[in-house]
């Protein structure tokens, strides 16, 4: 039996497994579709109808799909995706095997193609070199994949001389910034960097979360020797969302002490973090004064020539032709964050892949009427701008709310009402009486006062996008 011929039967073995584990709706939808085309020692390449298959299939079962494969075969696969829109009949809902999609050939009786046009007009899209990624690292986050702009060209900077030079100027390096800005990404860009110049290093990348659980079920096992080596035996340790740790005091004792192992062998460490570590409540001060001691660079959400810049990279690597003016579009209303921005842009090209039809304003105001919508959210109150501030501010929602009048607590009040002024529908008189029950006047006279002081004090502004940040974010959990 041929090389070709054996790699099959793994599939279709490895796809029997998996419709066990699977629902039934799940399978149908994601692996019905599936084609296997060809394959050589260590590389299947299989066919999805479109892009979005694609991407959901790689972001949902990859994993699984090449543990089983590994598991059945004893090699380790990489699985190559090709983008074939073939004409097929939707699969029935009976699972009996590894059904598959046509395939897209040539029909024996016209000798005509049975595959269909595609209105959304499609370049060949560029395939990800898996192998340029450090094992636990995603291949989409590299240097060349990271769009620079005004708003992260510091961190960008320090993130690559990071990776020139591991362990020497700047160690450790704390990244920090609002959700959805590139922290995760400039993070494994670093690691991926390393891992090519030197496939011998020791590339740890976790979550503080995973880093905590991890640590947890390593005592309850009896295993703790083998978590310390892992960590402390890392060339370079990255550790995402370090604001996670607050409260875990036995995880930051342990942490710090595999901080001190590594500084002392100059290993290189990068942090991530949503704020500044002195804004992160429940962190030991010698754990902070460590977070610390090297460089510290923020990442600021993106100003619009980036903005822009960013959305084409992103559809260049689809394939698809999006107009300037669908992403001039986007641009103009999401000013949130990246991944704001890649969300809207990918279910604008997800919609017209499955509709066939041309991407186009037309199209993109549609889908995207909940990212178009008023600046006014409903689902921020001036609850959630009084508790979001005063955690800012070191202070109790109970003080903005009370009679103090002193300028620790006057001058964030001010900044609070505001706030809730610019992004909610309360008029002035509801905001003075969600703060102790003042005037409208108050309230008036706070919004011409931060007004005034932003006119003079180049730093307001900047305070003023933290906050308005921090509301979004907990506006969109609650």
């Amino acid at each position: 039996m041929s090389d070709w011929q054996d790699n099959r039967v793994f599939w279709d073995e490895a796809l029997k497994h998996i419709e066990h584990q699977v629902s039934e709706q799940e399978f149908v939808m994601w692996f019905q579709q599936i084609q296997y085309t060809r394959s050589e020692e260590q590389t299947i390449t299989v066919a999805v109808p479109s892009s979005f298959y694609r991407d959901q299939v790689k972001q949902r079962y990859l994993d699984l799909i090449e543990s089983k494969l590994h598991e059945l075969s004893g090699r380790s696969f990489q699985i190559d995706f090709e983008i074939e829109r073939a004409e097929y009949t939707a699969p029935a809902r009976k699972r009996s095997g590894p059904a598959s999609v046509k395939s897209a050939s040539n029909n024996p009786a016209t000798g005509e193609s049975t595959k269909h046009a595609v209105t959304a007009t499609r370049s060949p899209a560029p395939k990800p070199d898996r192998r340029q990624s450090a094992p636990g690292l995603s291949a989409e986050y590299t240097f060349e994949h990271f769009v620079v702009g005004d708003n992260n060209r510091f961190a960008a900077n320090a993130a690559m001389a990071i990776a020139n030079n591991p362990g020497t100027t700047y160690n450790p390096c704390l990244i920090y910034g609002g959700v959805g800005l590139g922290k995760t990404h400039l993070l494994q860009s670093i690691g991926n960097s390393v891992w090519q110049r030197d496939a011998e290093q020791r590339i740890v990348y976790v979550t503080a979360e995973d880093f905590t659980n991890e640590f947890i079920r390593s005592i309850q096992e009896n295993r703790t020797h083998m978590f310390k080596n892992k960590y402390r035996n890392a060339d370079v340790l990255l550790i995402d969302d370090i604001h996670f740790l607050q409260k875990k005091n036995e995880t930051q004792e342990e942490l710090f002490h595999t901080f001190n192992a590594l500084f002392d062998a100059k290993k290189q460490m990068v942090f991530t973090s949503d704020r500044p570590v002195s804004e992160i409540k429940d962190i030991t001060e010698r754990l902070q004064n460590r977070f610390t001691r090297g460089l510290t660079v923020d990442l600021q959400p993106p100003q619009t020539e980036t903005a822009i810049a960013i959305l084409k990279k992103k559809a260049e690597k689809t394939g698809i032709h999006v107009p300037d003016d669908v992403i001039n579009l986007i641009c103009q209303k999401i000013t949130t964050n990246v991944r704001d921005l890649e969300a809207a842009l990918t279910r604008i090209i997800a919609y017209a892949e499955l509709v066939n039809k041309e991407v186009s304003v037309d199209v993109a105001q549609r889908q995207l009427k909940d990212f178009f919508s008023s600046p006014l959210q409903n689902n921020i109150t001036v609850d959630v701008i009084q508790r979001t501030v005063a955690d800012y501010f070191n202070l109790s929602p109970n003080e903005l709310k009370g009679k103090k009048r002193t300028r620790q607590v006057a001058f964030p009040r001010q900044i609070a009402m505001f706030i809730a002024r610019e992004i909610t529908e309360a008029s002035m008189t509801d905001i003075g009486l969600e703060f102790g029950g003042r005037d409208h006047t108050t309230v008036m006279h706070a919004y011409q006062r931060v007004e005034s002081r932003m006119r003079t004090d180049p730093t307001i502004e900047d305070v003023l996008q933290t906050l308005n940040r921090r509301i979004k974010e907990e506006g969109s959990r609650a």
